[in-house]
């Protein structure tokens, strides 16, 4: 199981948010990462240097926090890595053919009260709900 941590979690939604809302102020950008990270591969957009410094800022950042506080962040996956490739490529169509991404649409598209992104996140939720029940209760879980 893993460890309920309502202040961290709090406190990492509110970070999300801000940056989300400061890009939308001082850019008139929506912080979703595809968008934001499709412009970075080439060919560039004109507007490539504030997508790379967003893009660098979401790995510098995780490497701050653990020089500064020394907590490392554990991962283990019982899940083959090939799986993961897999659902990663799986996903990336979704991303493709839904038009952006969960935070794309979740954080900044419901934020701007934009019906298709209240749609594209009501159905990412029903999607992972009924992901999760048929793995763990129908398949027997991994």
């Amino acid at each position: 199981m893993t460890e309920f941590t309502p202040l961290l979690s709090l406190s990492g939604g509110a970070l999300i948010g801000l940056a989300a809302v400061l890009l939308m102020a001082f850019h008139g950008r929506i912080a979703g990462m595809t968008g934001i990270l499709t412009a970075v591969i080439p060919p560039l957009h004109t507007d490539w240097a504030w997508r790379a410094a967003f893009l660098a800022g979401a790995i510098v950042a995780p490497m701050l926090i653990v020089a500064v506080f020394g907590d490392v962040v554990g991962f283990h996956s019982p899940v083959p890595v090939q799986w993961l490739i897999g659902g990663g490529l799986v996903v990336g169509i979704g991303v493709y053919f839904g038009s952006g991404c969960t935070s794309g649409h979740g954080v900044c598209g419901i934020a701007r009260l934009s019906p298709r992104s209240v749609v594209a996140t009501l159905v990412f939720m029903a999607s992972t709900a009924a992901t999760v029940f048929v793995i763990r209760h129908l398949l027997g879980g991994l």
